[in-house]
């Protein structure tokens, strides 16, 4: 009997992990006490963007709601899947804030899916990492955040 309850937890364990838990902790962690910063792109999509400037990385975040109904309804009407188009957005969402803040000098070094929903991207930059006390360039925000 131990021996099957060892497991049934090593199996739940494995799937918890691997449905994501792992990464809401991370995100959580990471992005949490940041104010997000609204980007768009094409045609006015909103991605909330949590950047966290002193490592270098930044979290882009759609939802649900626009994911169906916003930019990638034309690729659903012609008989495609938004979801084909979804890492070439959210690529470009990254690239357009780091760009609308004046950092055009960085690059995109990497990407990691969190979820249909969630990609984190690091990046560099030639230019050095900003003090805490410095002024940056910022976006607007959202009053209303779509949610880590």
């Amino acid at each position: 009997m131990y021996r099957l309850t060892g497991s049934l937890v090593a199996t739940v364990a494995l799937g918890l992990i691997a449905s994501g838990c792992t990464g809401f902790a991370y995100i959580s962690k990471t992005y949490v006490s940041l104010t997000p910063q609204v980007v768009t792109i094409g045609c006015k999509d909103p991605y909330e963007v949590y950047d966290q400037r002193r490592v270098r990385k930044m979290l882009i975040v759609s939802n649900a709601l626009r994911e169906t109904t916003g930019c990638g309804i034309d690729d659903a009407f012609a008989g495609g899947d938004p979801a084909l188009t979804r890492v070439k957005r959210f690529r470009e969402a990254a690239r357009t804030y780091l760009n609308e803040t004046g950092r055009e000098d960085c690059r995109v070094r990497g990407e990691t899916v969190f979820t249909d929903l969630q990609t984190e991207f690091t990046y560099t930059c030639a230019a050095p990492i900003e003090s805490r006390d410095a002024k940056v360039q910022t976006l607007p925000g959202r009053s209303n955040r779509v949610g880590l």
